[in-house]
């Protein structure tokens, strides 16, 4: 699988489980919630310091972003 693919299956995943809204995950991630939905559509790349934002946010490690 795509590693963008990979990513965006548990960026939406972890999304869910902790309740959160792409507003409200782009808040806590200091990102745009266009960005969010970017990522969420497997369409745009990250950086390492992009997926430590959102793994924090997340309450997560960036490894179990990309697992």
């Amino acid at each position: 699988m795509d590693v963008r693919r990979r990513l965006a299956r548990n960026l939406v995943r972890l999304r869910h489980d902790r309740g959160l809204s792409q507003e409200e995950l782009a808040a806590e991630s200091e990102l745009h919630r266009t960005y969010i939905s970017g990522l969420e559509t497997g369409g745009r790349n990250p950086t390492v310091l992009v997926l430590e934002r959102l793994a924090k946010a997340l309450k997560t490690t960036p490894s179990k972003l990309l697992e």
